[in-house]
């Protein structure tokens, strides 16, 4: 990185300082028949990661000054199969949890999904039409906590109803977090769900919107989960469904989310993108 202009997306040195160590551990780990490790500058990888998710562009639109696809997708893919970016990320909301005087787990999510159109390339068998928004594509739920950072993802087929998705969602709260015993949502999710909450010792509340007001009313508690899908929409690659494989788009997903942490974390931002 030193010999090329750094891009707005790139991590900093104090924010490398936070995800390079278990970088580094994970490499530690894949030593080669030879006794080598690998001699890829991962910093570089993960700028090429953040750059693609924050610009949107193809895999062929990459910068020549970043590592290029077969590298950057083979880490990618890599990290994705084998959970790096998962542990990478929920060490990072623990941290950030931490620095605003909380618990390192949360004990409330509010849980709520959105539809996004797909790609033409993004395989049929793997998309859908939600049915009440018309949308057809891909449908993203997030379970996150009160500080809005993101507990769990799932991605599906935009023809999946929410009970289904909030059903796997609080399956993963309940495998990774135990420690959640509240979950707020709309009024889209059913008996159902509610039912598998009990089973798991999540309470469900639904907290509906009021229509006492007129225009745009944010909504107690739920509202959060809300105000994450805006700022994920900040990384352009999830504005629209472009990854084959539905778990290509929940580790983009988590990229997004550890990006903003380290910015968090760092008391650094991205310089704007919306000049002229």
């Amino acid at each position: 990185m030193d010999d090329r202009q750094p891009y707005p997306s790139d991590v900093t040195d104090a924010q490398w300082a936070l995800i390079g160590p278990f970088l580094d551990a994970w490499r530690a780990k894949r030593v080669s028949v030879a006794g080598r490790l690998g001699e890829q500058d991962l910093r570089e990888v993960v700028n090429a990661i953040l750059y693609q998710n924050r610009t949107g562009c193809q895999w062929a639109y990459l910068p020549h000054d970043l590592p290029q696809k077969p590298v950057t997708y083979y880490y990618f893919g890599l990290w994705r199969d084998d959970g790096t970016d998962q542990t990478i990320h929920d060490l990072l909301r623990c941290q950030t949890r931490e620095k605003a005087g909380r618990a390192e787990d949360p004990s409330a999510v509010a849980v709520d999904t959105q539809s996004i159109r797909a790609a033409n390339h993004v395989p049929a068998a793997t998309t859908g039409k939600d049915a009440g928004k018309k949308v057809p594509g891909r449908k993203r739920g997030l379970a996150v906590d009160a500080l809005g950072l993101i507990i769990a993802v799932v991605v599906t087929a935009a023809s999946v109803t929410d009970n289904a998705i909030g059903i796997a969602l609080l399956d993963r709260v309940a495998e990774h977090v135990p420690t959640v015993t509240h979950a707020w949502v709309d009024a889209g999710f059913k008996q159902d769900f509610a039912l598998h909450g009990a089973v798991l010792g999540i309470d469900i509340e639904a907290v509906r919107r009021s229509d006492a007001r007129p225009g745009f009313v944010p909504v107690k508690k739920r509202w959060i989960v809300e105000q994450v899908n805006g700022t994920l929409m900040l990384h352009r690659r999830l504005v629209r469904e472009y990854e084959s494989r539905t778990e290509s788009s929940v580790s983009r997903t988590l990229w997004a989310s550890m990006a903003n942490m380290v910015r968090r974390l760092t008391g650094s931002s991205t310089p704007t993108w919306r000049h002229g």
